[in-house]
């Protein structure tokens, strides 16, 4: 009865908590979030001064009492304050949009292999947010429901996320993780590795933010079509300001260790397999999600060396997500893929 009273007056809301970015579906709405994980803060007053896209303008532009913090390290939470604001910023942004009597329940995904205390500080940090209540989900679980894998069936799927901090792989059958492994080979790695072979090679000093946008731009893992763009940095040797023409095969150089390190990891993962699983892995392929996915030819890459299909998801960006959204419709059904029940969590 309460349930039933509570699906008419309180909204059900999925969080995709990354280290880069941030997305909430709003049951009946779809996804009507995404937004970076940045939070501006004023260390004087210590007053939220802005959250997501108008945050992350403020990366490497703030004054010395404006702090532009990303609450997410890795994956987890570094600041259980400002994750707390960033989250209540969300699900109240959500909230504003079905207003809804009740606090909502929230379903966030959360990387595999996350200790029983960054669970816990999950779980915290939503309650504190305003959540009535909070459950929890891996997020490579999370994708593989968003994409539609037959996560039920006696039969094994391999789901490969690789987010900002994160690159989650996950073999999953009869709703259970069956292996799982944690890397930290994603987004970020790969926009530190062009910072510093930007440093070493062109002796010219860049920012985060540039480092993203020419990984954007003309970032491949593949020989392919040439391309370059023009990157503006600081001279080293000079200590003003410079621009140097940076190609595709600069890119794939620098980010050349990075992406070894993760097809390794991969392998690694097949290795640990059951082979009646490997060998359902083999004929169904496996399924690419995360931002990471949308490196031009990383799915082919992958696929030639390992001598296994490897698909990329539609809109890779948002499966987890959508995942969370299947879940939140039909709870009951997915219940067993949920780690945030009350009684899976450490004591407070």
């Amino acid at each position: 009865m309460f349930e039933k009273l509570y699906k008419l007056i309180s909204n059900d809301i999925g969080i995709d908590l990354g280290t880069s970015n941030t997305l909430v579906y709003l049951k009946g709405h779809g996804i009507v979030i995404n937004e970076p994980s940045v939070v501006a803060i004023n260390i004087k007053t210590n007053q939220i001064l802005a959250v997501g896209v108008k945050a992350k303008e403020m990366l490497g532009r703030t004054p010395g009492h404006i702090k532009a913090i990303r609450p997410l390290v890795d994956g987890v939470i570094s600041d259980f304050e400002v994750t707390e604001e960033m989250l209540s910023y969300l699900i109240n942004k959500a909230d504003k949009i079905s207003k809804k009597l009740a606090r909502p329940r929230v379903l966030i995904g959360v990387p595999t292999g996350t200790t029983n205390v960054e669970t816990r500080a999950v779980y915290d940090a939503a309650r504190s947010a305003g959540a009535r209540e909070v459950l929890l989900v891996e997020e490579p679980m999370a994708a593989a429901i968003g994409v539609r894998l037959p996560i039920k069936d006696p039969v094994g799927s391999m789901v490969i996320d690789i987010g900002g901090g994160t690159t989650d792989i996950a073999v999953i059958s009869l709703g259970g993780i069956v292996k799982s492994k944690n890397l930290k080979i994603a987004g970020d790695k790969l926009n530190n590795d062009i910072v510093t072979y930007m440093r070493d090679e062109f002796k010219i000093l860049i920012g985060e933010r540039t480092a993203e946008m020419v990984k954007i731009a003309i970032g491949s893992v593949v020989p392919g079509e040439y391309m370059e763009t023009e990157v503006h940095g600081r001279d080293l040797l000079t200590g003003l300001p410079r621009a140097v023409t940076v190609t595709d095969a600069d890119i794939r150089e620098a980010l050349s260790l990075s992406i070894r390190g993760l097809v390794e990891g991969v392998k690694d993962m097949l290795e640990t397999i059951p082979p009646e699983i490997l060998s359902d892995i083999m004929h169904r392929g496996i399924t690419l999600s995360g931002g990471g996915a949308l490196i031009p030819r990383l799915g082919e890459l992958l696929g030639r060396v390992l001598k296994i299909p490897v698909y990329v998801v539609e809109d890779p960006l948002s499966a987890v997500a959508r995942g969370t959204g299947v879940i939140l419709d039909n709870i009951p059904f997915y219940q067993e893929v949920l780690i945030g029940n009350q009684n899976e969590l450490p004591p407070r």
